[in-house]
């Protein structure tokens, strides 16, 4: 395998043999590993000392069930600190196929304003580069120009690329991928991504994985055993299976769930519960398009391999697709968080922050501080719509907005901005839910409920029980636990969604372990796989502390220690003793 290093300063490429230290490596861990040994991290995100490194998983591009993930890691323009993005699509295993182990993408053009595409083929051998200017994609959408790159360059191939909103640079700029159907649904969205690879005036990386090598096995057969294993435990269990809770309502069913314990953040983080929850859960898309289309319509996977498939498409009166997918966080984001209960309206916006290739969250957050700034009322659809278009075309107040919620709390004077290292909290009220709290506030990804997902226990009873609104030190174990186990998990290539099978179900998380062994000829325990999530999360942490993050960066916002949050009308009683201790003991 290869690591391919494109420089866009001259537009030129060269491959490398993959360094020892990083043969074991692939996905989050690689990606992290490359940005602490290349990045200063004190440069400038948007500068030419940053670079933007993309990793399939170590079993991404076999047929390992559910594994078809990217990472893409670089330093982020949101929270100043390290970033590594996660996406499922066919560009994560057409990477894979060509031999690929990382491409890293560094230098920028002299000339600004100019975007260039990077056409990736096997050329014989061995993978090759071909660039070729990218002006006529520039200032459109994206649902415009994905179609005009597969027209150009055949329907075979697979495409990442930036929107308007990395052009402009925004911190809620993420990289758009091609789903199943070729559109640019698929996103690394957190972190301000997308505008790292714009300013390196990269529109486009297309990939045309046809003649590459494919994937090699140190133990083949350990790796079909693993496989097999994990591919059961996802069949069997009761949130994974086919026509399970997430193939059925999609993760929006997690809007009843959390509203009930509330702890499903409404208004601008001001109460746990949301009237309008039933209107726009994943129960709801489910009827709603059923009375629509005349049947049961179920979900599909967002990559090849996916047997969870819990990507909905949401329609019209018409019978016609408006967007796919409305994710929960999109749903909560854009719905719950801005007081917005209709269907039609947080579809339409889905769309366009994908169509403009903005992360979801970080809009929605950002809207929701706009809103309690009394930029527009809240439930306000239309208004929203409006700001979001504001974002996309790079109006002065969309550029406000695109760069995410403490950058709008800071325009308009509002201290209750609920963000962590800047980065917007995603759907669980962390007053409500503290294990989620811990994780917020100490990830080196800034808020990010999917570096250390303690809502499976603390909410699913999955992998065990722990009460949500119960403060107590082990609070941080949980939350260690999970982080160390999901920087692994995030390195296979594997989807998160794959931990509800193998917490609960043992030969799953077993089968997991032996793919990766399979694979890299290790003998790795799971033991030894959490290990090693743990000196990734250390590497990271090493990275944000030279970047000039602190111990004062690990805790939730000033106004959640005294605003109670009904309906428990709890506050943020977090120590800060816990809040360190999960990396004292990491």
């Amino acid at each position: 395998m290869w690591i391919l290093r494109i420089n866009m300063t001259d537009r030129s490429y060269a491959l490398e043999e993959v360094p020892e230290k990083y043969q074991k490596l692939g996905g989050r861990g690689l990606t992290s590993t490359i940005i602490s040994d290349e990045v200063d991290p004190m440069c400038h995100p948007l500068g030419p000392n940053n670079k933007l490194v993309f990793a399939p998983g170590i079993v991404t591009g076999t047929p390992a069930p559910t594994s078809a993930r990217v990472s893409a890691g670089g330093k982020s323009p949101l929270t100043g600190g390290i970033k590594e993005s996660n996406a499922g699509t066919g560009w994560a295993p057409a990477i894979a196929k060509l031999g690929l182990k990382a491409i890293i993408v560094e230098g920028k053009p002299e000339e600004a304003g100019k975007y260039w595409m990077a056409h990736i083929t096997w050329d014989e051998d061995k993978p090759g580069v071909t660039f070729s200017p990218a002006d006529d994609y520039v200032g459109k959408s994206l649902y415009e120009t994905f179609p005009q790159v597969y027209e150009k360059f055949g329907k075979k191939v697979h495409v990442a690329g930036v929107g308007t909103a990395g052009e402009f640079g925004y911190g809620n700029a993420g990289i758009a991928y091609n789903d199943m159907k070729q559109k640019p649904s698929r996103y690394s969205g957190r972190g301000g991504l997308g505008s790292v690879m714009g300013s390196k005036g990269l529109k486009f990386i297309v990939v045309d994985p046809a003649g590459g090598p494919g994937m090699d096995y140190a133990n083949e057969d350990l790796f079909k055993q693993g496989a097999k294993k994990l591919r059961e435990a996802l069949l069997e269990h009761a949130i994974t299976k086919p026509k399970g809770g997430l193939n059925t309502y999609g993760t929006a069913i997690l809007i009843n769930i959390l509203n009930e314990a509330g702890g499903l953040p409404t208004n601008n983080f001001r109460d746990g519960r949301f009237e309008g929850a039933a209107k726009i859960a994943g129960e709801a898309i489910f009827e709603t398009n059923k009375k629509r289309m005349g049947k049961e319509i179920y979900n599909h996977g967002c990559s090849p391999g996916c047997i969870i498939q819990c990507s909905n498409t949401f329609y019209n009166e018409e019978g016609e697709e408006i967007v796919s997918c409305v994710e929960y966080e999109s749903d909560w984001a854009l719905g719950a968080d801005c007081g917005i209960d209709d269907l039609d309206a947080i579809a339409k916006m889905v769309y366009l922050c994908n169509d403009y290739g903005l992360d979801t969250i970080e809009t929605g957050v950002a809207l929701a501080v706009a809103m309690d700034s009394g930029v527009i009322p809240f439930g306000d659809a239309d208004g929203a719509i409006d700001l979001i278009h504001k974002m996309g075309q790079g109006e002065p107040l969309g550029r406000i907005l695109g760069g995410g919620p403490a950058m709008v709390g800071e325009a308009y004077g509002n201290p209750r901005v609920p963000a962590v290292k800047r980065q917007g909290m995603p759907a669980y009220e962390p007053r409500a839910v503290k294990g989620i709290g811990v994780t917020y506030a100490t990830s080196t990804m800034g808020a990010d409920h999917t570096a250390g997902y303690t809502i499976a226990p603390e909410i699913l009873s999955v992998g065990g029980s722990s009460d949500p609104l119960e403060m107590e030190e082990a609070k941080a174990d949980l939350s260690q636990a999970f982080q160390k186990t999901t920087a692994f998990l995030d390195s296979t290539g594997h989807c998160l969604f794959i931990a509800f099978a193998i917490l609960d179900i043992a030969s799953g998380f077993e089968g997991m372990v032996e793919e990766v062994n399979g694979v890299l000829g290790t003998e790795w325990t799971g033991d030894e796989a959490v290990a090693l999530g743990g000196e990734i999360l250390k590497l990271e942490r090493a990275f944000n502390e030279a970047a000039g993050l602190t111990s004062a960066d690990d805790r939730l916002p000033e106004f959640m220690l005294h605003e109670q949050l009904p309906p428990h009308n709890v506050v943020n009683d977090i120590p800060d003793k816990v809040m360190d201790k999960v990396y004292e003991t990491l």
